[in-house]
């Protein structure tokens, strides 16, 4: 009985802030400005389907980058001693301190045709690059400002791997390729799927990013559904069925990533 009403806060929270919204968001999905219930909505999220494909495939590569850099940089982390980590992941952290949208400033202050790093281009004779208003770019923003959801689920997952696993592994003449292949990748698995899961949904949905690194050109989801609810062609029944129909993408991708976890790696890696 005490858990129950323990459990009341989280649960009315839940109720406003989830559940009523994702209603609302289900209910304009399917009618027209009149209120009555209608199909078209959904249909004409056929005709956005490059800018779903663009927003999915920024969204996997900046996903991608995130993992190739962090899964390293937390490993290298959870090997110093614990005064160390404590720095280095304060320092990881500490860019998630400052306001996003100064962070994404900051990156157009270093990216236009103007800005830091072409002018050192220029200074060395390398000649000045296009950086700005392209896809790249997105993708530079998107990895600079969500890796650090990357790196600490994979960090806290491999600091709790007993250093014992690993020795025993070697023992039985594992070299160190098969220790990270069959022992500590297969461990840190749910600390890698948390991790995609943490950068690949928000790197789908951005749009501040794409609007101020990408230029027009670069439009993605989220800047799709901004323009349907604040900008100029206002239309919050077709900015609800695209969130709809994005929600329901999101959770095939997490339900594929999902499929990875077998619930064998909490118990240990496979040593063979």
């Amino acid at each position: 009985m005490k858990a129950k009403s323990a459990a009341a806060p989280y649960i009315v929270w839940m109720v406003i802030f989830i559940i009523v919204p994702m209603l609302l968001v289900v209910i304009f999905a399917f009618t027209d400005k009149s209120g009555s219930f209608t199909l078209k909505n959904i249909e004409e999220v056929g005709q956005y389907s490059n800018v779903f494909l663009r927003s999915i495939w920024l969204g996997a590569i900046a996903t991608a980058i995130c993992l190739l850099l962090g899964y390293p940089l937390a490993g290298i982390i959870s090997r110093i001693s614990p005064r160390r980590q404590s720095v280095i992941i304060m320092l990881v952290m500490l860019p998630m301190w400052m306001n996003f949208l100064l962070r994404t400033y900051a990156w157009m202050t270093l990216l236009e045709d103007n800005g830091i790093i072409n002018n050192v281009l220029a200074f060395f004779g390398l000649g000045r690059l296009h950086l700005i208003n392209t896809q790249g770019a997105v993708v530079l923003g998107m990895v600079y400002n969500y890796i650090p959801y990357m790196i600490l689920p994979i960090y806290s997952v491999l600091t709790k791997i007993d250093k014992k696993v690993v020795e025993a592994a070697q023992d039985l003449g594992a070299n160190r390729v098969k220790v990270f292949s069959k022992v500590i990748f297969p461990m840190s698995m749910p600390g890698v799927i948390s991790g995609v899961t943490m950068v690949f949904v928000p790197a789908v949905s951005t749009f501040i990013i794409s609007k101020m690194l990408g230029g027009g050109a670069n439009l993605m989801i989220g800047d799709l559904i901004d323009m349907q609810f604040l900008g100029s062609a206002y239309n919050p029944n077709l900015g609800s069925a695209i969130s709809l129909v994005l929600m329901v993408l999101i959770l095939i991708c997490m339900g594929i990533m999902n499929q990875f976890d077998d619930g064998e790696n909490n118990e240990g890696g496979i040593m063979v």
